[in-house]
């Protein structure tokens, strides 16, 4: 077949036929050729390599015959063998001419193990790039970079051969399964978005490389990894499948069995493999969370007290199970998915392992550079995490806060530059949105709080903003910056800061040091960029002058401070130089902006008339734009955390970068602003401020008065359940009453019929004297009669305990009825509802005293049967002359009219519970009535607040209205409702967290 003659699905080859040509050109047949298949395998490939460049073509070309006209297996296999064995040096011949040979052998001998694997063996060969070892101690001239891509083109221009090789992939046989693993791979690696796409529509094709993991086969199993690796490599809908197809759990286990971060490559792998799954993909990073799998990350990071000696594997190891930690928490990740990733970290226990190798000792460099970097991310904008970092004190005697350590890395200049930068990120990190961490460190400044036994964070932040090394007083000056970002109140404080400058001079105040040091200038010997120093010191100067009219006046009250920052924007200066006179027109235009126009000679109108006759208006206006065209802007403006090449390049910090963008707009057009237009702008703003203040104030009485509601609702759904129950309790009661009603009755009749007996039986004593029978029968009747009675008086006892209850839920609804007062006329309506059922509560309370005072009378008609029936025994008991039988008599009456004495006792304390709880229940209506008159005059003032609220919200869009025909930006009310909103949530979500 001539290499000129391929069919359709090779014509992407003849670009590679075409240096092959010259080697057929030379047709002479090696003398050895018949008997070279005969050698063995190793004396072969020696041979081949000692054949000239044309006779292996030809050799090659003979095997290729062999293989596809040969009809011996046997035969067939041999030839295969001897092509892979020439495939390594003769990677283009053998590629050009045995590829489509190789191919069908896949195809048709899948029955024989052996062949096909020599058979994969030679394509990866062919394809794959890597070169062997002794190939390299050879010096063979190396192929074309892309030589392994031409073919891998080739290969899969058949989508049908991908497929094949995914079936090879699922056979258990080591000699098919492994070197159809590694031909795949190096598919992937020359190719991979179209392997990728091929692979994703092949029906189970992802699915059937995930049972790679569960191979018992080591080496199987771990060069199905890093198939896997190249395989979820920058393709998310793979990504999905593998997660799904639990490969966590699987990975997971592997590094566990692996000895986690002492493991060897393996681990390497896996890990690498686990950073493709979760990066940027936010789907697998919450089913990673779900899962549960966080949790599984902390023994990881369990490290001994000696720390020394540990294996570069090792440090590898532990460096990406950081950074897979920082995947999770990515500032760049949806704000919602971090703050639940965060959260699992600090309940499983994770960070304060993290914490823990912090201050550890003996930790490598990198490792502790990139655990510092871990924890920033951990804690950023979550107050939990914050609030534990800032409770870390570090192992030192006496004990100091993390924070303190790490300060003095940060402005320590022997410490390594990238460690240094990561104290910085951890700091930032710290006070991003913890206005409680802020107020921490600016308190460490004020005189009323300074420590002079122990050092603290601020005392080592002027340290750093005041020392000769420029790239410290850069890092203190952002690190200051951060604690007083978005804090107008912090910002007011830290003017109070005064500073001890020199023994015999007065203090002066911070605002004024920075000022002064700013305006010496090239006159302080410093170690590095003295435009360094400059830089972050104006970038303080600007987030602190920035909302805040105080600060802004204190600024201006030097009178050296606007002369210096019109001098240095007037000036033409080099390069470096027009970055320094950026920030000075910004910090000239914060002046102005901010300005409350309190100093008579810095008013906003002089201020601009000075730009106008020193500088220049377009002047001012392109210097300014210097900033944002910087390329170092641009660079720290992509993401919070500082990293940069060399000291040199650290200027701007990301916060600031954004205060930057908000304000230079607004500056350059309070430059081009008439007198009269600052006059009506502010008018304007006063107005606005002040409607702001009141719709605020509604706002919040509103929110006030809608929780108070739901706190209501939720005490009357539980009063009505409680209701509820008294009924029942209620209902009880009075089948209960009934049944002692009864019972009641039948022995009133019983004791009548006993009386009759009695009497009849005096009657009979008197003519024939009493027997012993009747005396016994007369005992048992009366001990009936005593049981009956302590039955009476137990039912009494459970009656008074169901009128405490009673008189407690009155009480109870009382309560409710008092809490209910601001509530809105769905209260006032429960509460009629209320005022039914305590009615219907005091009639029955009234019902059951008329039964209990029946009760009692009925007790006292027995109790004088009783006296009668006890005369009636004992004159019977005189005319039988029986002293003993008498006496018992005697006692037992004794004791049974004791008790009756004692059971009418009870029934008179019952009577003034029943008349305590009836005054109790009038009271409690005369409550009701006041609460019900209250609740209305409270709807009364609502409604009249609402109305002054309508009448303020037109003069308020009136005003609007006059501000956009001004030209001046107004956020729309559903701006506004949506930024209150967003507040609640954040609230709603420390509340959680609290």
């Amino acid at each position: 077949m001539g290499l000129g003659c391929r069919p359709g699905p090779w014509r992407a080859g003849w670009r590679l036929q075409g240096r092959a040509r010259s080697i057929q050109r030379w047709d002479i047949r090696h003398p050895t050729e018949t008997w070279l298949l005969g050698l063995r395998p190793a004396c072969r490939c020696r041979l081949a390599r000692l054949l000239s460049g044309p006779s292996a073509a030809r050799e090659i070309q003979k095997l290729c015959d062999r293989v596809a006209s040969s009809t011996l297996l046997d035969d067939r296999r041999d030839a295969v063998r001897a092509l892979k064995s020439l495939s390594k040096k003769y990677r283009l011949e053998v590629g050009i001419q045995a590829m489509e040979h190789l191919i069908r052998v896949l195809q048709t001998d899948r029955s024989d193990s052996e062949i096909i694997g020599y058979a994969l063996d030679t394509l990866y060969n062919v394809i794959s790039n890597d070169l062997e070892e002794e190939e390299q101690e050879e010096n063979v001239p190396k192929q074309v970079d892309d030589l392994g891509s031409q073919f891998t083109e080739i290969f899969i221009k058949q989508q049908e051969n991908v497929t094949l090789l995914l079936t090879l992939v699922e056979e258990f046989d080591f000699h098919v399964r492994w070197p159809g693993v590694k031909l795949l791979t190096s598919l992937l690696k020359q190719q991979g978005p179209q392997v990728q796409q091929i692979i994703l529509v092949s029906p189970m094709g992802v699915s059937r490389l995930m049972d790679l993991l569960a191979d018992s086969r080591e080496v199987i199993r771990n060069d199905g990894v890093l198939l896997l690796q190249q395989l979820t490599k920058s393709n998310a809908a793979i990504q999905k499948i593998v997660a799904f197809e639990n490969a966590f759990e699987r990975l997971l286990d592997i590094i566990t069995e692996e000895g986690n971060s002492d493991g060897g490559i393996v681990v390497e792998d896996c890990l690498l493999l686990l950073q493709n799954l979760l990066k940027n993909n936010n789907s697998n990073q919450n089913f990673f969370k779900e899962g549960s799998y966080i949790q599984r990350m902390k023994p990881w990071f369990e490290v001994g007290d000696d720390n020394c000696g540990w294996s570069a594997q090792k440090v590898t190891n532990l460096h990406l199970m950081l950074q897979l930690v920082r995947v999770l928490v990515s500032p760049t990740n949806p704000p919602g998915a971090t703050s639940s990733c965060q959260k699992a970290m600090f309940h499983c226990g994770l960070l304060q392992q993290l914490c823990t190798i912090l201050m550890a000792t003996g930790v490598p460099a990198d490792i502790l550079t990139e655990t510092i970097n871990t924890v920033s991310e951990v804690i950023r904008g979550c107050q939990m995490n914050q609030d534990y970092f800032a409770s870390v004190n570090a192992p030192s005697n006496p004990p100091r806060p993390a924070i303190v350590v790490l300060l003095m890395s940060m402005v320590n200049e022997r410490q390594p530059f990238v460690l240094r930068c990561a104290v910085l990120y951890c700091f930032q990190c710290f006070l991003y949105k913890n206005q409680k961490g802020q107020g921490e460190i600016v308190s460490t400044l004020l005189p009323s709080t300074i420590d002079g036994n122990s050092v603290s964070a601020g005392q080592l932040l002027c340290g750093g903003l005041f020392s000769t090394d420029s790239l410290s007083n850069w890092c203190a000056a952002v690190a200051l910056a951060h604690a007083l970002q978005e804090n107008a109140t912090l910002k007011e404080q830290l003017l109070r800061v005064q500073l001890a400058t020199s023994i015999g001079n007065p203090p002066v105040s911070l605002l004024q040091q920075c000022t002064n040091i700013l305006s010496q200038g090239d006159k302080i010997d410093r170690r590095g960029s003295k435009v360094q120093t400059r830089v972050g010191l104006l970038m303080l100067l600007c987030t602190w002058l920035s909302n805040c009219s105080i600060a802004v006046t204190h600024f201006l009250h030097n009178p050296a401070n606007v002369p210096f920052l019109t001098g240095q924007i007037a000036e033409n200066l080099g390069e470096e130089e027009q970055l320094v006179q950026g920030l000075c027109a910004l910090l000239l235009g914060i002046s102005i902006y901010y300005n409350d126009n309190s100093l008579e000679n810095y008013r906003k109108e002089k201020l601009k008339q000075l730009i106008e006759k020193r500088i220049g208006r377009e002047n001012f206006i392109e210097k300014l734009g210097f900033i944002s065209k910087h390329e170092l802007y641009s660079r720290a403006a992509q993401k919070p955390q500082p990293s940069f090449s060399s000291p040199d390049h650290m200027m701007f910090d990301h916060e600031f970068t954004k205060l930057v963008k908000e304000l230079e707009g607004v500056i350059s057009k309070a430059i081009y602003k008439s007198s009269e237009e600052d006059k009506k702008e502010e008018e304007v703003k006063k107005t606005l401020e002040q409607h702001d203040n009141i719709v605020t104030h509604y706002k919040k009485v509103i929110r006030e008065q809608d929780q108070e509601l739901e706190e209501l609702k939720q005490r009357i759904n539980t009063l009505t359940s409680q209701n509820e129950q008294l009924q029942a309790t209620v209902t009880q009661q009075v089948s209960q009453i009934q049944q002692h009603k009864d019972q009641y009755n039948l022995l009133k009749v019983q004791l009548g019929k006993d009386t009759q007996h009695h009497n009849s039986h005096s009657d009979a004593l008197q003519v024939n004297g009493i027997q012993v029978e009747e005396v016994s029968k007369l005992k048992e009747e009366l001990e009936e009669w005593k049981n009956k009675h302590e039955l009476l008086q137990g039912q009494l006892r459970e009656k008074d305990s169901l009128i405490e209850k009673l008189t407690s839920a009155a009480v109870g609804m009382g309560t409710a009825e008092q809490s209910s007062q601001t509530s809105k006329s769905g209260g006032l309506e429960h509460n009629n509802d209320l005022q039914k059922e305590l009615e219907v509560l005091r009639s029955q309370v009234q019902l059951q005293s008329a039964e209990i005072f029946k009760l009692q009378m009925e007790n006292q008609k027995l109790q004088l049967t009783s006296t009668s029936a006890d005369a009636a025994v004992a004159d019977g008991a005189t005319a039988a002359n029986s002293p003993g039988l008498e006496g018992r008599l005697e006692q037992e009456i004794k004791d049974l009219k004791s008790e009756l004495k004692a059971l009418s006792e009870e029934k008179e304390s019952l009577k003034q519970h029943l008349d305590s709880s009836s005054s109790t229940v009038a009271i409690l209506q005369d409550e009701k009535s006041k609460l019900q008159r209250e609740v209305a005059e409270s709807k009364k003032e609502q409604d009249d607040l609402l109305v002054l609220l309508a009448d303020q919200d037109q003069k308020l869009s009136a005003l609007k209205v006059t501000l956009k025909d001004l030209g001046v930006p107004v956020e729309d009310e559903d701006d506004i409702e949506s930024g209150d909103q967003g507040d609640e949530d954040e609230d709603g979500d420390e509340e959680e967290q609290d």
